[in-house]
């Protein structure tokens, strides 16, 4: 298997297994989102709790050039630590939600 789709299915395994954490199944639903031609990855919740919409993402992925892109992380699990010890090298891992300048102080690549 090459790396990209080694990437891909951890990618699909991180969110699943968010996916049917902590929620009322029976009103709000957990979409898992993956485009494969595009490398776009995402969990988001939708329904209702009682009169309140619930709508929005709980993680995003990207795949770009070669490297896992962290686009959000809604939870309290670190992701990218989460990816090193299934085996991702630091240097495959972009932490997206912070500013190019923030991701030069931290262990990972900066893009």
């Amino acid at each position: 298997m090459d790396k990209v789709e080694k990437y891909r299915q951890l990618i699909k395994q991180i969110l699943s297994e968010h996916a049917y954490v902590s929620i009322d199944a029976d009103t709000v639903k957990p979409q898992l989102i993956f485009d494969l031609e595009n490398d776009h990855y995402q969990l988001s919740f939708v329904g209702w709790e009682g009169d309140k919409r619930v709508f929005g993402p709980i993680m995003h992925f990207d795949i770009i050039q070669g490297k896992i892109w962290i686009q959000y992380n809604g939870t309290e699990e670190l992701i990218a630590e989460r990816l090193v010890e299934l085996g991702v090298p630091p240097s495959d891992i972009v932490i997206g939600f912070y500013s190019p300048f923030k991701r030069q102080f931290t262990p990972y690549a900066v893009e």
